[in-house]
């Protein structure tokens, strides 16, 4: 059975390379080696470039191990944490009262 391969959209892939260059930029500060990063995430040097490089077929556990490595790791949970579009569309969504409450 073929693996299916997702269509990534241009825009797509230039945030994967904007991201991936941050990885490797946030690796170079520390002054680590691609070879120990690599070691470290339990990973191939081969797999470390292709995440560095923003590739779409690379894991996210792949991605999540080196920025544990790199101390990145709750870096992640700033996606999506001030979804301000979502919190506008419920709020469409949301029924109006037409009417005040009956007083007793």
């Amino acid at each position: 059975m073929a693996k299916k391969t997702a269509i990534v959209l241009p825009k797509t892939e230039e945030l994967l390379r904007t991201f991936g260059e941050n990885i490797r930029l946030a690796r170079l500060r520390r002054n680590i080696t691609a070879k120990l990063e690599a070691e470290r995430a339990g990973i191939s040097i081969v797999t470390l470039a292709k995440i560095e490089n923003g590739a779409p077929t690379v894991a996210i556990g792949h991605y999540m191990q080196v920025l544990l490595t790199l101390g990145l790791e709750r870096d992640i949970l700033k996606v999506a944490a001030d979804d301000e579009l979502g919190r506008k569309l419920q709020d469409i969504g949301l029924s109006v009262r037409r009417r005040a409450s009956k007083r007793s």
